[in-house]
């Protein structure tokens, strides 16, 4: 028994003396000692941010857009591809009779509804557009002319 009361003594002590010496390592660094880490780490933060997404619009897409606008009856300008003071507004009002955004400029939706949207003429799945044959895969005709019928694609 006296030997396990000398190792509970022991193991006490060492566990009371343990974080004093640990403590003992650790240097305070006053502010005219810091490295110069701690600076780095807060500049990398505050580095200059480049500008993200598209920053201007290009001026034959400017006149397209002017000209739609036109067409519309929401301005009165000749097209001239600057997008200006009476162009931004035009848009505006084109977006806010049509209940969208009009702080962002322009609105994908705006742009589809005056025509200037995506051009699919050319897809492979747009009307007219022309197909080549496809490969024969050696399947069975009656197999492949039942996969055409379920697939609605006319040949």
């Amino acid at each position: 028994m006296p030997t396990s009361r000398k190792g509970l003594a022991l193991l006490i002590f060492v566990a009371l003396l343990a974080p004093a010496a640990f403590a003992s390592n650790v240097t305070r660094s006053t502010p005219s000692t810091r490295t110069g880490s701690s600076h780095k780490l807060s500049h990398s933060r505050h580095r200059s941010r480049r500008p993200r997404g598209q920053q201007a619009i290009d001026p034959d897409r400017v006149t397209q857009i002017q000209q739609a606008l036109v067409r519309e009856h929401y301005l009165s300008i000749e097209p001239n591809g600057n997008w200006d003071s009476s162009t931004v507004a035009a848009m505006q009002k084109y977006q806010a009779d049509h209940g969208w955004q009009t702080k962002l400029m322009p609105d994908s939706r705006a742009l589809k509804s005056l025509g200037l949207g995506p051009d699919y003429s050319t897809a492979l799945n747009a009307d007219g557009s022309s197909f080549s044959a496809p490969p024969s895969t050696g399947a069975p005709s009656s197999q492949t002319a039942g996969f055409v019928a379920a697939s609605g694609v006319n040949q």
